[in-house]
């Protein structure tokens, strides 16, 4: 009956409680991000995987979209690929510029570099054990793909102080080191000097033409990292998306006006706006949870009462005695809704000490598993 009490009256107000606190997190992240652009589809996929880098299915932008958002003059573009993982954190591409944006700051080491380094979030130090010096490999995609990319082992330079955000857990590395993790940027033996003659099929003016047997790094170190090279225009390049920091609330207005277009293949997104539209269907799902909360208290307490009465009609015999050696009827009542009340009180202790807890770490609770 403890238990049962005790449920009922916890419930509703820890459920309440954890979604204020997530409405909170969700909202603080996404208001600090003006825009979003990424390619057409769903808005709220495009902005869960940019501001929380999770995993979702859209269709990738290309470099020409952050060069088109720089020639306007109306906004600070900032480009965004992710799409990999290293041990199962989320591999962010991005530019310097992230960094000053989000406010993030370097506890450890140093900042980005050359390419080939990355800075780590404070959580993936913490449970990998990770330290500037040491290195990360990246995931490969498929494991049973024998002609994928091969990871590539990041020099880790960095890092961040703990900023109680999805940043915490998430590998910053340039975008361009995310490009060579893609499989569009390599670093091989320079094939004018290798002593290796089998590796050569044939040299087309300074072109040098070699076969799969041709060593390919899969590691940027001072002494390679001139080896690395990308093939195609960069321009056309892969990115996830695109965050957007607008110069004036003006020039938000005339850039977001260019995207109307139907002849537009990209989007542009108030990630506040996407945020809300999730916040209302989860405020729907409370609503039915409360409806539901309330018809099990009720039949709680319509059988909390059906065991009172069964309580009573089994200590008939006992009230009796307690009559007969002159305990008044008011006095056999007191004592009955004291034993009620001893119920209802533990209730009310355990509930509190729940209701405490979760207040207490609610908000960790969140950072980890929802937001």
């Amino acid at each position: 009956m403890v238990t049962s009490v005790t449920v009922i009256i916890y419930l509703p107000i820890g459920l309440n409680i954890l979604v204020n606190e997530s409405e909170e997190q969700l909202m603080e992240r996404a208001s600090s991000t003006p825009l979003i652009v990424g390619a057409k589809g769903s808005s709220l996929d495009l902005v869960i995987n940019t501001l929380y880098f999770e995993p979702a299915d859209f269709d990738e932008l290309t470099m020409l979209a952050v060069d088109k958002i720089y020639e306007t003059g109306f906004a600070v573009p900032i480009p965004m690929f992710i799409k990999f993982k290293a041990r199962s954190f989320p591999i962010v591409g991005t530019s310097i510029e992230y960094i000053y944006f989000r406010g993030l700051e370097i506890e450890r080491g140093e900042s980005l570099a050359v390419l080939g380094d990355c800075i780590i979030g404070s959580e993936v130090s913490e449970k990998l054990g990770l330290n500037p010096g040491d290195t990360i490999i990246s995931s490969p995609e498929n494991i049973l793909d024998i002609a994928g990319i091969y990871p590539l082992k990041m020099n880790i330079v960095g890092v961040l102080k703990e900023s109680h955000s999805p940043d915490d857990r998430a590998i910053f590395t340039d975008i361009k080191t995310a490009w060579v993790i893609e499989g569009l940027g390599h670093g091989h033996e320079n094939l004018a000097k290798s002593e290796d003659n089998s590796v050569l099929l044939g040299v087309d003016g300074n072109n040098y033409i070699a076969n799969a047997k041709l060593f390919q790094y899969n590691t940027i170190s001072a002494e390679n990292v001139d080896e690395f090279h990308f093939h195609g225009e960069q321009a056309g390049f892969p990115i996830t998306a695109v965050i957007v920091i607008p110069n004036s609330d003006k020039d938000e207005a005339l850039l977001m006006g260019r995207y109307i277009s139907k002849d537009e293949t990209s989007q542009i997104v108030k990630p506040d706006k996407a945020i809300k539209n999730l916040l209302a269907s989860i405020f729907k799902i409370k609503g039915l949870l409360d409806s539901v909360f309330s018809i099990v208290a009720i039949s709680t307490i319509l059988l909390l009462g059906l065991v009172v009465m069964l309580s009573l009609r089994l200590r008939s015999r006992e009230i009796q005695t307690m009559y007969r050696i002159g305990s008044s009827r008011f006095k056999i009542a007191e004592l009955l809704v004291f034993e009620i009340g001893i119920i209802f009180l533990m209730s009310l202790v355990f509930s509190a000490i729940l209701l405490t807890a979760t207040i207490r770490y609610v908000t960790e609770f969140i950072r980890i598993f929802i937001a």
